[in-house]
């Protein structure tokens, strides 16, 4: 297993143990999520943020579907489950559990996470949960 994939590994177990001191530790003092939404704060310190909100307020799990690495970088795709709970994404809470596939690129600088990519299914989690108007005559 590279440096790279078992930092981008760790990210789920600290997650899932609201360890984020743990998560800052998986991070380069420089580190750039290229995904961040608007109004994110930079470095590891807005990801920690960012990561927070998605695991304590929307209660996001993820379950890791595939792991692919080769040298300083690391694809993951996983699932992320969690209640719509906040008034996220643009609509009020609805309450409804949801199930969204997601895929994140990671490059490593040693053994730490220097840069993120993801790409997640919003369509998809906001019709689960009721968020979208639905079709109809």
């Amino acid at each position: 297993m590279t440096p790279a994939e078992h930092a981008a590994r760790r990210i789920e177990t600290v997650l899932a143990a609201s360890d984020y001191q743990g998560l800052l530790d998986l991070l380069t003092p420089g580190f750039v999520d290229h995904s961040a939404p608007p109004g994110t704060p930079p470095g590891p310190e807005g990801y920690v943020q960012l990561m927070r909100f998605l695991t304590e307020t929307l209660g996001i799990t993820y379950r890791l579907d595939d792991v692919v690495s080769a040298g300083d970088q690391v694809a993951l795709r996983a699932t992320a489950h969690g209640v719509h709970n906040a008034d996220a994404f643009g609509f009020p809470a609805t309450g409804r559990p949801f199930a969204m596939s997601t895929m994140h690129w990671y490059r490593a600088e040693g053994d730490r996470l220097a840069e993120h990519w993801g790409v997640v299914d919003q369509l998809g989690m906001l019709a689960q949960v009721g968020a979208l108007p639905t079709g109809g005559s």
